[in-house]
């Protein structure tokens, strides 16, 4: 059997990882943000640890297990439950657009902890990408509890940005842990140790949090797809694309990945599209395609 090509593989991911914001915020209204998270991370365990088992690959993870959990939190467990507090105060389609911004903390970090220090056009990626998120989170700075939602302390739109732009430090320094660390470990054995610690982390926060009264089926359609399709056949696509293509073109999806959260929340949800979403997101994605190097200077 042929495999997929690559380009169809590329838009698909970023089609499944788009709808990763609408899944968690019809899973995250219901359950909660912990709990979403600890379900989605513990059904992908699930799922790819007989596939693990079934690859040969369970001494890898054996021998390599506590950095792997350590990725697992800060690459699945905290953004996850991040990400699902986020969705609840603001747009998928906003959520998305940071997400976007992974890259950009990824060379961030890259540069302070791994000395890798981008070369000039990079760091002007960095600048234009931080400038984009600056200004498309200036009118939703407002850290004012929201009584529509229910007047909390951390009900606003100002603390749903800030955990979402957390949530992309943490996949930031998850890489940069990531190849410190992991180097030469399967990436198939990272993915499933990585939701297994990520499960772990959120299993108390996430029981300790159960709802009154039992989610509806929609609720938990949106935790089984949530779990199946945007983590572990993700994950699986993710690093398949990696080996074909490498990580530099793989990191690239981010850039489609707000096309499609920001359509599907329009679509499914009737969230506004605004201007000020479109140019800046652009800027976003601009900036972060500079600082990753997927642009580059023409040659002279």
């Amino acid at each position: 059997m042929q495999p997929m090509p690559i380009a169809l593989e590329f838009i698909l991911l970023a089609a499944i990882w788009g709808a990763s914001f609408l899944l968690m915020k019809l899973g995250a209204a219901d359950f909660g943000p912990f709990l979403t998270a600890f379900l989605r991370v513990l059904l992908a365990s699930v799922f790819l640890l007989p596939l693990l088992i079934w690859r040969g690959q369970l001494d890898a993870l054996k021998k390599n297990y506590k950095p792997i959990l350590i990725v697992g939190m800060l690459n699945s467990g905290i953004p996850f439950a991040l990400f699902g507090f986020a969705v609840l105060h603001i747009t998928t389609g906003l959520t998305s657009i940071l997400n976007a911004t992974t890259p950009l903390w990824g060379a961030l970090v890259a540069w302070i902890w791994l000395r890798d220090k981008p070369a000039a056009l990079r760091i002007l990626g960095l600048i234009i990408g931080f400038a984009g998120v600056a200004a498309l989170a200036w009118g939703k700075a407002s850290f004012k509890p929201d009584a529509a939602i229910s007047g909390g302390l951390f009900d606003s739109a100002g603390w749903a940005v800030l955990a979402a732009l957390t949530a992309t430090l943490c996949y930031g320094i998850a890489a940069s842990y990531t190849k410190k660390y992991l180097q030469g470990v399967p990436p198939l054995a990272s993915a499933t140790g990585s939701q297994i610690g990520a499960a772990l982390l959120l299993a108390i926060p996430g029981l300790s949090t159960l709802p009154a009264q039992m989610p509806g089926a929609k609720a938990w359609l949106a935790i089984a797809l949530l779990a199946f399709f945007c983590t572990a056949v993700a994950y699986v696509m993710y690093f398949r694309i990696i080996e074909r293509a490498g990580p530099a073109r793989a990191v690239a999806v981010t850039f489609l990945i707000p096309v499609f959260g920001v359509a599907y929340g329009a679509l499914l949800l009737s969230e506004a599209i605004t201007l000020t979403m479109i140019v800046c997101g652009a800027v976003i994605v601009l900036g972060t395609a500079l600082s990753t190097g997927v642009l580059k200077r023409p040659a002279a």
